[in-house]
């Protein structure tokens, strides 16, 4: 049985459906890609398992297709005129639509460069991760990556529709499966605290991909990240709360190139680092970061920065992040289970806290 949720934006509302065999349902995706004209956008993995059944469905339109290789890597401007060529090349009009069929790097790409397309023309995301099912492919943040760090370049832009088949989830490799988990464990700890004691409940029915629980903790956590898209759409307040461990988080994959860490790994580790800070400064109790550790670590999910990334270093790169505010850097922290807030920190007192909780 489908689950189906809307993202109500003013005059740019879009569905998300959740169910089994979606990409396997013609009208389902003519339904969601309703242009005559389509680039499919996808990685060399994705597309070898479902590529064919998408433009198998779409036989009658105009196709064409980008497939790059896989990767966080890959999450870059060389890619993103890559695909902007791809769109010059069928002469896409501006009632052209541009799908993404993968994980977060595509749907980040393809947004980005939907974006930009003749200022701007529809796409919808096809994710096949469940971090993209659960995050990124929900709320219309696109953006790639330069050396100098994470989304640094992007733009907010909506997708027309999302449809999450958990089909895809049978061929998505472990260690992408538990990083994706991160991401469903961040809506717990920022902002429902029943959602996450369900977490420590299901954790074992999480990792054994049990069918039900799987599809309650996707829907649960799109409706976590619609809510609060509605509420901020361009995160101006509460869609900072989002990003809870991710300015750790994202250091610790620039400082690897994009090639040590999955995203939903570094942003385990940023979350236990957040939660440690916030018990160094006084503002929660380390029984909290305790148990966020716990729960992240039975999922298989690791905790500790890398060896090779000091604090000074750390901190550089967490400067760059877009949530600072005239050179002030400012942290989503919390003050407890369920309880994140933004924050500005002294760098001095940071480094020290740091220090202090041991991450």
């Amino acid at each position: 049985m489908h689950r189906e949720l809307t993202v109500p934006l003013p005059e740019r509302a879009y569905p998300i459906r959740i169910g089994r065999g979606l990409l396997s349902d013609p009208a389902e995706l003519a339904a969601a890609i309703p242009a005559r004209q389509v680039l499919i956008l996808s990685n060399e993995i994705v597309a070898a398992h479902y590529l064919e059944r998408v433009t198998g469905a779409l036989a009658d339109r105009q196709l064409s297709v980008c497939v790059l290789p896989d990767g966080e890597i890959q999450k870059s401007w060389d890619n993103a005129g890559k695909v902007l060529a791809a769109l010059a090349e069928m002469k896409a009009r501006r009632d052209a639509l541009l799908v993404a069929l993968g994980g977060g790097v595509i749907g980040d790409l393809g947004g980005f460069c939907a974006s930009l397309w003749m200022r701007g023309i529809g796409f919808v995301q096809l994710p096949t991760t469940l971090l993209a099912m659960v995050d990124s492919s929900v709320g219309g943040k696109t953006a790639v990556n330069l050396p100098q760090g994470k989304n640094l370049v992007g733009a907010f832009w909506q997708p027309r529709a999302v449809l999450a088949d958990l089909d895809t989830l049978a061929t998505l490799p472990e260690r992408e499966y538990r990083a994706g988990l991160a991401e469903v464990v961040k809506y717990g700890a920022i902002g429902d605290t029943a959602f996450f004691e369900w977490l420590e409940a299901q954790a074992d029915a999480l990792l054994a991909r049990e069918p039900e629980i799987v599809a309650e903790a996707v829907e649960r956590s799109c409706r976590h990240k619609a809510g609060v898209v509605v509420r901020d759409e361009r995160e101006e307040g509460e869609r900072a709360l989002l990003n809870f461990g991710h300015t750790f988080g994202h250091a610790i994959e620039a400082h690897g190139a994009y090639r040590s860490h999955l995203h939903g790994e570094a942003v385990a580790i940023g979350m236990v680092m957040a939660a440690r800070v916030s018990g160094a400064l006084g503002l929660a109790p380390a029984t909290d970061a305790d148990r966020l550790a716990e729960l992240l670590g039975r999922l298989g999910l690791p905790l500790a920065r890398p060896a090779d990334l000091g604090h000074v270093r750390m901190i550089e790169w967490m400067q760059l992040d877009k949530k600072n505010r005239a050179g002030e850097l400012r942290l989503v922290l919390w003050r407890g289970v369920g309880q994140a807030f933004v924050t500005p920190v002294d760098v001095t007192a940071l480094a020290s806290a740091l220090a202090e909780s041991g991450v």
